[in-house]
C-alpha cells in the first residue's frame, strides 16, 4: 500500500515529441497566412492605373455622303402611233436602233386612204368644171345687163351659182388636201433624231388611229433616275450637285442637278422617284446604264468619336469622360446622330475640351482612376 500512494503522488509524464511538432506546425502556418495577407493587400494598393487613349472633345462640321445606285434614261421619251388605222405593211426598224429624223419606222396598207384620195380628186374636178360653167354664165350675164339685154333676175341667179359653185370647189379642195394627209399618215416617221425603246407591233397587224406602235428616246441630255428614300429626301438641300459615276467605269463620271422629284411616295417600296439632269452627258453613259450618284446632305455640327468610344449605360449609349484633376473616369450618356462609317456622330451629351476614353474603355469601372497613354485631336 505504501507503494502505490508513493506513486501517485509522483508528477505526470511530459508531452510527447509529437504533440509538440503539431503545435508548431500550426504556428507556422498561420505566420505564413498572416504575412501573404500582407504581401496581397500591399500588392493591390501598388496595383497600376489602365492604360487608355483619350480625345478631346471638339466640334466639326458633319455632312454624311450618301450614294444610291440609279440608271440612265432618256430626258423625253415619245410614243409614235399612226394618225390612221389599217393593216401594217411593212416594219423598217427594231428595238435598239437609233433612227434619223423623218425616217420612215413602219407603213400601213394604203389601200383605203388612195381610194379615198382619187375620189376626192373626182370630186375636185367636178367642183372646177362646174365652177368654170358658172363663172362664164356670170360673165355673160353681166354684159348683157350692162347692154340691156337681160334681166336684173337672170343677174342675181347667174351670180348666185357662181357663189355656190366656188364653195363647192373649195370644200372640194379641202377634202382632197385631207385626202393626201391620210395617206401621208400611212408612214410613220421619227419626229426627232433618238434611239428605239420599245415596240408594240409586227407586220401583218391591224393597228388603230392613236395606238402606240413605237417609244423613242430623243436624243440629248440625259437623266439618272434614282428611287431615294422620303427622309433622305428631306435631309439633302434642295437643288445638291450630285456626282454621278458610271458603275462599270468609276473614271467615267458627271455632275448633275435634281431636276425633278415625284410629289408621291411609292406604296410598295415606300421611296420617291428622283431624276438628276445631266448636262453633256458623257457617251460613256448610254440608256438604261447602272450609275453610282453621291451627294452630301446639310453641314451640323457635331462630335466624331470612333466606334471603339462607345458603351452603354442603364441600356443607353454612352462614353467614358476623364476627371483632368483626379484622371477618374465616369459613363456619360450620349444622343447619338448617326453611326457612319468607323465613326459615331454624337449630336448631344459632350462639351468641347473634355477627354473621351476611345480605346481601353471595356477594362473600366466607374471611378476608376486611369493612365492616358495618347491623346488625338
Amino acid at each position: 500500500m505504501s507503494r502505490i500512494a508513493t506513486s501517485s503522488a509522483l508528477p505526470s509524464s511530459p508531452p510527447s515529441l509529437l504533440s509538440r511538432l503539431y503545435v508548431f506546425l500550426l504556428l507556422a502556418c498561420a505566420a505564413t497566412l498572416s504575412v501573404a495577407g500582407c504581401q496581397k493587400q500591399q500588392a493591390a494598393e501598388k496595383k497600376l492605373p489602365v492604360m487608355v487613349t483619350t480625345q478631346t472633345v471638339a466640334l466639326a462640321d458633319y455632312a454624311p455622303r450618301t450614294s444610291l445606285t440609279g440608271v440612265i434614261a432618256a430626258r423625253t421619251l415619245n410614243n409614235l402611233s399612226f394618225r390612221v388605222g389599217g393593216r401594217v405593211a411593212e416594219r423598217l426598224v427594231d428595238v435598239g436602233q437609233h433612227v434619223d429624223k423623218g425616217a420612215v419606222l413602219a407603213r400601213i396598207d394604203p389601200q383605203e386612204q388612195e381610194s379615198d384620195l382619187r375620189s376626192a380628186q373626182a370630186d375636185n374636178d367636178a367642183a372646177q368644171a362646174q365652177l368654170t360653167q358658172a363663172a362664164a354664165t356670170y360673165q355673160r350675164q353681166k354684159t348683157l345687163l350692162s347692154q340691156g339685154f337681160t334681166t336684173r333676175r337672170d343677174f342675181d341667179s347667174a351670180d348666185q351659182t357662181l357663189k355656190v359653185a366656188q364653195g363647192s370647189v373649195d370644200a372640194a379642195q379641202s377634202a382632197l388636201a385631207n385626202a393626201r394627209e391620210n395617206l401621208s399618215y400611212t408612214e410613220l416617221k421619227a419626229g426627232a433624231p433618238g434611239v428605239i425603246t420599245a415596240r408594240q407591233v409586227e407586220a401583218g397587224q391591224v393597228v388603230q388611229a392613236a395606238q402606240t406602235v413605237f417609244t423613242i428616246a430623243e436624243d440629248g441630255d440625259r437623266d439618272a433616275v434614282f428611287n431615294v428614300h422620303e427622309t433622305l429626301v428631306a435631309r439633302t438641300p434642295s437643288s445638291p450637285a450630285v456626282t454621278i459615276t458610271l458603275l462599270s467605269d468609276p473614271q467615267i463620271r458627271a455632275v448633275g442637278k435634281v431636276r425633278e422629284i415625284s410629289p408621291a411616295v411609292d406604296t410598295a417600296s415606300g421611296s420617291i422617284r428622283v431624276k438628276v439632269g445631266i448636262p453633256d452627258t458623257p457617251a460613256g453613259m448610254p440608256l438604261g446604264a447602272a450609275v453610282i450618284g453621291t451627294v452630301s446632305a446639310k453641314a451640323v455640327r457635331a462630335v466624331l468619336l470612333p466606334w471603339q468610344a462607345l458603351t452603354s449605360s442603364a441600356g443607353k449609349p454612352a462614353v467614358w469622360v476623364v476627371d483632368p484633376s483626379s484622371k477618374a473616369v465616369t459613363t456619360t450618356p450620349i444622343e447619338v446622330l448617326a453611326f457612319d462609317s468607323g465613326v459615331v456622330v454624337v449630336e448631344k451629351g459632350l462639351q468641347e475640351g473634355q477627354n473621351v476614353v476611345t480605346a481601353g474603355g471595356q477594362l473600366l469601372s466607374p471611378g476608376q482612376t486611369i493612365e492616358i497613354a495618347g491623346v488625338s485631336q
